[in-house]
């Protein structure tokens, strides 16, 4: 894929993230939007010449006129959210930082579980190579979610997010 192909095929709008076709194909028309939503993975993608593409890619080349090399972050979390302003190049690591609570989450806080062994709050965050740093216990789910904060802060810069 290249940008004058996706260019020369489509027309994005970088306002809203949504791509159309610009030409006719069967089964579509001149405007229709391209792609459709992956339901197990939450990112819009496209099928171009018989390979599917993620539309957060594509919106790059479109946009920046490259390839990403890396990984692209969606900064608000919303993994269908392809516009431009909402689109950034990050590592692995950094995108791993900017990512929700798991949906199993009972503490409500990022970040946070309760000890059964240490009867208290604890705080960990994951760290480079899949490691996970301890942060301590503590009184209160709050209290423990503090000091992840702190710690995201840290470790991930613009790319912490602790909801």
């Amino acid at each position: 894929m290249n940008k004058e192909l996706l260019h020369e095929m489509f027309q994005y709008n970088k306002d809203t993230g949504v791509f159309t076709w610009k030409q006719k194909r069967r089964g579509l028309f001149v405007g229709d939007k391209a792609g459709c939503l992956d339901k197990d993975s939450g990112y819009i993608k496209i099928r171009i010449n018989n390979k599917l593409y993620y539309a957060h890619r594509l919106a790059w080349l479109y946009e920046i006129g490259e390839w990403p090399i890396n990984q692209i972050d969606h900064k608000n979390q919303i993994k269908s959210d392809n516009r431009i302003d909402n689109l950034r190049l990050a590592t692995n690591f950094e995108n791993s930082g900017n990512r929700a609570k798991n949906k199993n989450n009972t503490s409500g806080f990022k970040g946070v579980c309760w000890s059964k062994q240490n009867k208290k709050w604890c705080a960990q965050i994951g760290h480079k190579n899949k490691k996970i740093m301890h942060l301590g216990f503590f009184a209160t789910p709050e209290l423990a979610h503090d000091a992840y904060v702190a710690a995201a802060t840290k470790l991930h810069g613009d790319f912490a997010c602790w909801e």
